[in-house]
């Protein structure tokens, strides 16, 4: 086993991962989704309406409640909040991340983006 898989396991183990279909209903019932595909990304396939993008350069910087640079939304570490990437690896690593941020309810999307439109689920043009 590679090194980078040994460490996508470590951290998948310490974050909750939701389908596609449970990412739906915790974005309806108030999760911050975070999309932290690369523009080019998004231009390419799309987005999940209802995502906020934040390129994974700039992730904890963002979702830190005591940066100077962090967003809105980012008011409280007792909020959910679900990573999505293009095929969920990315996504893994990055919600990790933030658990360590202090984000208890860390968590990824299986099968990232691809997942949610092979599921049927709606999608949206990116839009800069």
């Amino acid at each position: 086993m590679s090194a980078i898989d040994q460490l996508l396991d470590q951290a998948r183990a310490r974050i909750q991962r939701f389908t596609p279909e449970e990412t739906l209903s915790h974005l309806r019932a108030g999760a911050l989704v975070l999309d932290i595909r690369p523009v080019a990304q998004r231009a390419a396939h799309g987005v999940v309406p209802g995502a906020l993008c934040i390129e994974r350069n700039v992730l904890e910087w963002r979702l830190d409640p005591s940066c100077a640079h962090r967003i809105p939304e980012a008011d409280s570490c007792e909020r959910r909040v679900i990573v999505l990437c293009q095929q969920g690896y990315a996504s893994s690593l990055a919600a990790d991340s933030l658990r360590s941020l202090g984000y208890a309810q860390a968590a990824d999307m299986i099968d990232g983006f691809d997942g949610w439109r092979a599921a049927g689920l709606p999608t949206a043009e990116f839009s800069p």
